[in-house]
């Protein structure tokens, strides 16, 4: 699988959200900014994530994926620094 098959999943999942991916084909780092993850905390931002991906994880065509969460807000203050 290629990281750009995993950023449009999550895109197209994840009403407008962003998704920065990298990877290997087995193991991937995802940088998910969403403006639904407001007011949610870390693990519901995961599994909104997650449940974009749907059976992608647990059949094993994704391996590992690292997540990173931010609201558009918080994106916004992490490049700041």
């Amino acid at each position: 699988m290629h990281p750009d098959d995993i950023k449009s999943f999550i895109e197209l999942g994840l009403k407008d959200s962003t998704a920065i991916v990298e990877g290997d084909g087995r193991h991937f780092n995802a940088i998910v900014i969403c403006p639904l993850f407001a007011e949610k905390n870390r693990i519901q931002k995961q599994q909104l994530v997650y449940a974009a991906l749907g059976d992608r994880i647990a059949n094993g065509t994704i391996h590992a994926i690292s997540i990173k969460t931010f609201t558009p807000d918080e994106w916004h203050l992490h490049n700041k620094e």
